[in-house]
């Protein structure tokens, strides 16, 4: 429910037409760009269950895919950019997640049994993977682009209340982008695991989902039921970013 976005951290909007005609044009693209053999290349990873898509969807600097404007009842619970950045095209496909040939015991059982839960924007630097938050999302908006329940957006509700305070009491009055965080941030994500349930989101083409930017969420193994149309599961995410303190906040 929108009312609870304050507290659990994230939404699923009803369906509305305008949101619905801007999936129906941006599948239609989509489906293209993921057919491209030089763009699965550079995006298909775990055995090539999961195309990453960052910036692969070429949408206009308004939103619009091919002159269908980007709307839907979303846009009275964010400050809209200036300009939209090419959104990413997220599709998983049956089986996922397979395990990558240079991919370790360890994160390959974070991503099945944790879902690959993390903190958008917040990188790994150096030879020893140190966290810092070099890309500050304002917030991030997933747009279903076909209709599917298989491999779902997972997330743990009210987990951006422990991230958020963790990250202010670890950076305080320091530039965010300067700060490791990394301790601070997998204390604060043993402490969601210990005390929050993580819950399947899913919605259809016409609905949105809305993520608060310090949300911990996931992606779901692809069930031995789970069924989808032959293009995969697609969603496109926007997550536009914003000042690093504004971040913080």
């Amino acid at each position: 429910m929108v009312r609870d976005l304050p507290s659990k951290g994230f939404a699923v909007f009803e369906p509305d037409d305008a949101t619905r005609n801007w999936a129906q044009a941006a599948r239609q693209v989509a489906k293209a760009v993921a057919a491209d053999p030089k763009v699965q290349e550079v995006n298909l990873r775990h055995g090539k269950t999961w195309f990453v898509g960052v910036d692969a969807l070429p949408n206009a600097p308004d939103g619009s895919v091919s002159g269908v404007p980007l709307t839907g009842p979303w846009q009275d619970h964010i400050a809209p950019p200036a300009e939209w950045h090419r959104a990413q095209l997220s599709i998983v496909y049956p089986g996922y997640p397979k395990r990558d040939a240079d991919e370790g015991d360890g994160n390959h059982r974070y991503r099945v049994t944790r879902f690959a839960a993390h903190v958008d924007g917040l990188l790994a630097i150096g030879p020893d993977r140190r966290r810092y938050m070099q890309e500050p999302h304002g917030f991030i908006l997933g747009l279903p682009l076909n209709q599917s329940d298989a491999a779902p957006l997972m997330v743990w509700p009210g987990s951006h209340k422990i991230m958020g305070q963790a990250f202010r009491a670890e950076i305080g009055k320091r530039d965010p982008k300067t700060v490791d965080i990394t301790d601070a941030y997998h204390a604060a994500r043993r402490a969601v695991f210990d005390s929050i349930t993580p819950t399947p989101v899913r919605a259809a083409p016409g609905q949105s989902i809305l993520l608060h930017r310090h949300l911990l969420h996931g992606v779901g193994p692809w069930g031995p039921q789970d069924i989808a149309p032959p293009e995969g599961r697609m969603i496109a995410y926007f997550r536009p970013e914003i000042a690093p303190v504004d971040w913080l906040s």
